[in-house]
């Protein structure tokens, strides 16, 4: 018998406001291939996640896509992967039972001996609750944007944000997971 493997259309349909908080020295670290399936995890990712081993192994990594997160944000994390660079970032990641937890995110590619992508190495740990705090109305802006003019809304309204904050990406996340 085989098992079903877990995308974003398993993710919980219903959606609660209850936060879990990861500890200061937690980290939650997961592998997978190029195409988002989970190949590795730890024991923090299910303790957060409330999902099982075998629920997770193979699973598609946006299953844990909460729906409060700008879909941008993701599109900017694959341009950067993709492109050998790394990304970091705060994301508001669901729970197998309705609840989120946030996380300050890197992401990196993994290489063969050939320097060829194999797949992908996150490491999440806690962030700065003053940076949660102002991520929060700016993310959603940004699915605001996304749900009323498609993800070039959303880029848009990005574009103009670190623009009138004279700010690129980068600057802002270290900045305010230095708070």
């Amino acid at each position: 018998m085989s098992r079903k493997i877990l995308s974003k259309k398993d993710a919980p349909k219903t959606i609660i406001d209850d936060e879990k908080f990861l500890n200061e020295n937690d980290f939650i670290v997961s592998k997978t291939d190029t195409k988002g399936f989970i190949t590795y995890f730890n024991k923090t990712f299910i303790d957060m996640c409330l999902y099982s081993q075998d629920e997770l192994l193979g699973a598609n990594h946006n299953l844990t896509r909460h729906p409060d997160m700008p879909k941008i944000a993701f599109k900017l994390c694959w341009q950067l992967i993709q492109n050998r660079q790394e990304f970091f970032g705060f994301v508001k990641n669901l729970r197998k039972d309705g609840g989120y937890y946030w996380v300050f995110a890197y992401i990196t590619a993994s290489f063969d001996t050939s320097g060829n992508i194999i797949g992908y190495y996150s490491v999440r740990r806690k962030p700065s609750r003053k940076a949660i705090e102002a991520v929060t109305p700016l993310y959603k802006d940004l699915v605001n944007a996304e749900r009323h003019g498609g993800m070039e809304a959303s880029e848009r309204l990005l574009m103009d944000f670190l623009d009138k904050n004279d700010t690129t990406y980068e600057k802002l996340v270290t900045a305010l997971q230095e708070m």
